[in-house]
């Protein structure tokens, strides 16, 4: 074990935050059955990280060969777009992983919030996802997951791809055939249950994500699994009307039936519309840089943590993904932007009047994140919340005063969603908004409810 002993300088206010080495956890972002995502702050740099937390005791072999697969490819992935992991604590019945932070949601989420993109937003978005998608691809890795709710927002709007969870080495001419993903966003052979050599399941799947960014709808769907797959093996979809014919183009080339004929992304990347106002720097496959193991004053920083130079070095060179590689890498990103209320160390900052950061709304950036705006005042607001919840058979906690923690549907009959309402100020607009977030549960099922709540606040 290492004798560090920075960690005593945390006073005991922060003691009823629970650590996982040097991380503090904050509150829940996500759930799956056997493992569950939380906010989290690293304690020696203040930079914010995603830990995902995975009961090990819960997985049978399969599962857990599929677990340490993740691990392994996460470990080889290292794209601005791409999830970045930082470090990985295994204990007896836990492995813990510690993941970049994307704070600006899902795609989904964004989606869901505000409709469709325009087609220049769209095209940002998709550039990044084809970026980083074929990045994999040329490492020999096949995500097989790819939909809007693995998409990822950070704080500047830029793309994480997250969720590797079913992705995959292959070998070209060695096919793979296990059905992996979501329904909506699968290839017809997928259906159909034939062998995939692996990457033209992904650039169909990138399909469905562009009609679905363009369109703000899914280009096949249906009533039920089989009603899908029927769709799927047509191949027809809706061109809506303001669908540029450009965009239409390269649709045609990703949602191809044919498996053979779906294009590499090597050939989408030279797509007009990929391009379009981007003439200059048509889009290329992505060179990883050269790894940056001795900037100086990262590692002068990390001494004075009480890092010994060259276990910093041992762990870059070996690529450990400890604590050491952890601090290492985490003070090369730029600290979180402060949503007052907190100090760099994490301590709430002193207040004049003691009258506590709860008596007026967290101020947003974003807007998008935003149903419902409104210039009602927030108590009110909260009000009118908890009024439509009763009305619609909503469970939910107040845990703090402007935010809410909401359960809706049955688990026994697969129903249940979880999601957090806030209501928040919007200084750029100078209103309200009602901020909702999917915490777990289908992304239909949380839509449906969400829409419906959104519909009925009175604000």
């Amino acid at each position: 074990m290492h004798h560090h002993h920075h960690h005593n300088s945390i006073t005991s206010a922060t003691d009823e935050q629970p650590h996982i080495g040097n991380y503090r956890l904050q509150k829940t972002i996500g759930k799956g059955n056997f493992a569950k995502v939380k906010l989290a702050r690293h304690v020696l740099t203040g930079r914010e990280v995603a830990v995902k937390i995975i009961d090990k005791t819960q997985l049978n072999p399969t599962s857990l060969q599929k677990l340490f697969r993740e691990v392994r490819i996460m470990k080889i992935l290292n794209h601005p777009n791409i999830v970045k992991l930082f470090e990985v604590i295994e204990t007896e019945k836990t492995l813990y992983l510690v993941m970049e932070y994307a704070s600006g949601g899902e795609v989904f989420d964004y989606l869901v919030a505000h409709g469709r993109m325009k087609e220049k937003e769209a095209r940002a978005k998709f550039r990044q996802i084809v970026s980083a998608v074929q990045y994999c691809h040329q490492k020999y890795i096949v995500h097989r997951d790819l939909k809007a709710e693995n998409l990822l927002l950070d704080g500047d709007m830029n793309i994480k791809i997250a969720d590797f969870g079913f992705s995959n080495e292959f070998t070209v001419g060695n096919k793979l055939d296990e059905f992996c993903g979501s329904p909506p966003y699968a290839a017809p052979e997928l259906f159909q249950g034939k062998k995939y050599d692996g990457p033209e399941v992904d650039v169909w799947s990138l399909g469905v994500i562009l009609y679905t960014l363009v369109s703000g709808s899914l280009p096949f769907d249906g009533q039920n699994l089989k009603e899908l797959r029927e769709r799927v093996l047509r191949g027809k979809y809706r061109i809506p009307f303001y669908m540029s014919t450009d965009c239409e183009n390269l649709l045609k080339k990703l949602l191809v039936l044919n498996p053979i004929k779906r294009g590499s992304l090597e050939q989408i990347m030279k797509d007009r519309w990929m391009n379009v106002g981007h003439e200059e720097e048509e889009l290329k496959p992505y060179t990883e840089p050269d790894p940056d193991f001795n900037d100086t004053k990262r590692i002068d920083i990390m001494v004075t943590m009480g890092f010994a130079r060259d276990e910093i070095n041992d762990a870059l060179i070996n690529q450990k993904y400890d604590e050491v590689m952890a601090t290492y890498i985490l003070l090369g990103r730029k600290p979180p932007e402060f949503e007052g209320g907190e100090s760099l160390s994490g301590e709430p900052k002193e207040r004049d009047k003691e009258e506590g950061k709860d008596s007026k709304p967290r101020s947003l950036r974003f807007t998008w994140s935003m149903k419902t705006t409104s210039s009602m005042d927030p108590n009110d607001m909260m009000r009118e919340i908890r009024k439509v919840l009763d009305a619609n058979n909503c469970d939910y906690e107040q845990k703090e005063r402007f935010l809410l923690f909401c359960v809706h549907g049955d688990a026994r009959q697969d129903s249940l969603v979880q999601w957090e309402m806030e209501v928040c100020s919007l200084p750029s607009l100078s209103l309200n908004g009602v901020r909702f977030k999917r915490i777990s549960g289908t992304s239909i099922a949380f839509k449906n409810i969400a829409s419906k709540i959104a519909n009925e606040l009175k604000l």
